[in-house]
């Protein structure tokens, strides 16, 4: 009966929309960095070729306006806003051997880190 329960859990992650299970997974590759600020932190991550953003609240529960931006040099940036209770992200870009530019916000606070990861 457990391994019934066990399968039934894994193939609705397996089945969920590619967004859906984004959310839930966080960022690939390792924490590389935190940029933080009065309501919450932007957390940075990279990989061997990616690098990804989150921003997280300080406090979760209610739902506010939140967002999170990261912009490799030379590209263009991606983002991802909207009324969150945790987190805004992951959002993640093409970064081999670039500086990235990570903007997030949670309410009226907000960061940016200028180009890091270098």
């Amino acid at each position: 009966m457990v391994f019934v329960a066990a399968l039934w859990l894994c193939a609705g992650g397996l089945l969920a929309p590619p967004a859906a299970r984004a959310a839930t997974e966080g960022c690939a590759g390792r924490l590389a960095g935190t940029v933080p600020f009065e309501e919450g932190e932007v957390r940075v991550y990279k990989s061997r070729n990616q690098a990804c953003a989150m921003t997280v609240a300080r406090e979760f529960g209610e739902r506010r306006r939140m967002a999170v931006s990261i912009q490799p040099r030379g590209g263009a940036p991606v983002r991802e806003a909207g009324g969150f209770t945790r987190y805004a992200g992951p959002v993640t870009v093409g970064a081999i051997s670039r500086c990235v530019y990570v903007k997030g916000s949670v309410g009226s606070g907000s960061v940016d880190s200028g180009w890091i990861l270098c």
